[in-house]
């Protein structure tokens, strides 16, 4: 080694030392995950599920808010939604004091990051503000009064305002999800094609469908007793200066441990609190034809 580049490499690294001390101390994003009623008995286990996904990251402090079980009073159910950059929902069940909502619609219009996952936007079918924040759902006696359809017609998403429930679903089985937009912080990155683990591949949801993007969609195919469509699977929703990533993906343990379930939560989870992606792609993420499980 040369004298001159000894001093380089000297040099290089007490710049580097000088800008790792004037750097400004790294703060985690809070999250909170929200359960405790959901028609999907795997909720307990999936909730630690996400929050062990989400801090591994290692951009996110998580807490856990489990509502009381279902027909017991929920008048104490009062999470301080304020403390938190983003929310996650995995719920569904009754509904919440009239306060909390009041309140959640406050943090999300305010700006506040909110993740609906799977059966989340089963949930309440009479609050119009949370089903203009998830855009389209399902059950609950969700129908053509609730929203159009949202239906892939000619490559554009279109309101299908025909009358019928909302809400269905085929066999469990693996399929392909397709990126429609590849440009966006959630999705930048990940192959056009990947294949998802076996889930419910939710279809015919239909709500307001108010300012609502598509990222990603599967086909809903009729010999696993689908529709013959093309169902939105990831979307995203502005909703005041709020940001809503919702992924009808994530029924039980086995779909929730797709690395394209990982990571589609952990990136929008951080998009919904900022509005970008820090994130890799993971090296594990599936491929067109092959599923992908931690």
């Amino acid at each position: 080694m040369t004298t001159e580049y000894a001093r380089i490499q000297a040099m290089t690294r007490f710049v580097l030392l000088l800008a790792l001390l004037a750097a400004p101390s790294f703060a985690q994003m809070r999250a909170l995950i929200i359960d405790g009623q959901n028609n999907h008995k795997a909720w307990p286990q999936t909730t630690p599920m996400m929050k062990g996904y989400l801090e591994e990251t290692g951009l996110f402090e998580v807490d856990v808010a489990t509502t009381p079980p279902a027909g017991e009073d929920m008048s104490g159910f009062r999470p301080d939604f304020s403390k938190y950059d983003v929310v996650v929902s995995n719920y569904n069940g009754d509904p919440w004091p009239e306060a909390t909502q009041q309140a959640f619609v406050k943090f999300v219009r305010g700006g506040g990051g909110f993740v609906s996952v799977h059966a989340a936007d089963n949930a309440f079918p009479e609050w119009k503000a949370y089903n203009r924040m998830i855009a389209v759902g399902g059950w609950g006696g969700r129908t053509e009064a609730s929203g159009p359809y949202l239906r892939l017609r000619d490559d554009r998403w279109t309101h299908d305002p025909t009358p019928g429930k909302g809400g269905s679903h085929g066999t469990r089985h693996e399929f392909p999800i397709d990126v429609r937009i590849t440009d966006h912080p959630i999705t930048e990155g990940l192959p056009e094609k990947w294949m998802h683990s076996t889930d419910e591949l939710y279809d015919r949801l239909r709500g307001p469908g108010q300012n609502v993007t598509v990222l990603a969609s599967a086909y809903s195919k009729p010999e696993e007793r689908g529709t013959g469509e093309h169902e939105p699977i990831l979307m995203t929703i502005l909703y005041g200066k709020g940001r809503v990533f919702h992924t009808t993906l994530g029924h039980d343990e086995v779909s929730m441990s797709c690395v394209g379930f990982i990571a589609t939560l952990q990136r929008g989870a951080e998009w919904a609190a900022t509005g970008k992606v820090t994130q890799a792609v993971p090296a594990d993420f599936p491929e067109a034809e092959k599923a992908s499980l931690r």
